[in-house]
């Protein structure tokens, strides 16, 4: 063996051996990376414990207790024909105590409501002497439109401010004040928009095409 073959074995020989130590401290510093996870884990975990615990003191949510036993006060048929429904937001502002001493014994609550408005016919209220043909052709006269259903959503209806006096306890039936007044309004406010005129209009195209179908030639809808 020549000088030079030994000096180039001796190197590859070197550069394994630095491979073989590059490779042991990697893994090492892998094994101690690893640990060190496992060794924290437990401490954010009770970290993660302790922030959820005091989140559900700080923010409570409520929990809601139905009562088992549900009574049944009454059964009614109906044969009401809903033919038109509005959608309507109304802001509603309910106070007491204001005046020149409102900040110490005022409170005022302003309530964003959303509600419903569905209105039509009773065709209950459709007798058979409201019903006749004169030459071939079938007269109705129906029942005025009405309300049937003016609710609030609760979903989307909210307080939107409250201001209490620094000596007045809030009223606890302020909020039922406002949202009783709303589902007032809110049916005033469809009225005066004119929702029942929709629904005698309503009805009266929907029970014409219904009348023609089963076999009526034509339909008077009359109005005393």
């Amino acid at each position: 063996m020549t000088f030079k073959q030994f000096i180039k074995g001796l190197t590859v020989a070197l550069l394994i051996l630095v491979l073989i130590i590059a490779g042991l401290l990697a893994a090492t510093g892998l094994i101690l990376t690893n640990g060190a996870q496992k060794a924290m884990q437990p401490v954010e975990q009770a970290s993660n414990y302790l922030s959820t615990q005091v989140t559900n003191v700080l923010h409570p949510t409520p929990t809601v207790i139905p009562d088992p036993v549900t009574i049944l006060r009454e059964v009614r048929s109906l044969a009401r024909l809903e033919t038109v429904q509005y959608s309507m937001e109304k802001v509603i502002t309910t106070e007491v105590g204001q005046g020149a001493l409102g900040f110490l014994f005022g409170d005022r609550l302003l309530f964003v409501a959303h509600g419903e408005v569905i209105a039509g016919i009773d065709l209950e209220k459709l007798g058979a002497d409201q019903m006749w043909v004169e030459n071939g052709v079938l007269m109705v006269r129906l029942p005025e439109a009405e309300i049937f259903v003016a609710t609030l959503d609760n979903q989307l209806s909210y307080v939107y401010d409250r201001e209490t006096g620094i000596l007045k306890r809030g009223d606890v039936t302020l909020e039922s004040l406002a949202r009783k007044a709303a589902e007032e309004e809110i049916e005033k406010a469809a009225v005066a928009d004119g929702i029942l005129d929709t629904a005698q209009k309503n009805a009266e195209s929907y029970l014409y095409r219904l009348l023609r179908q089963l076999g009526f030639q034509e339909v008077i809808f009359v109005h005393d």
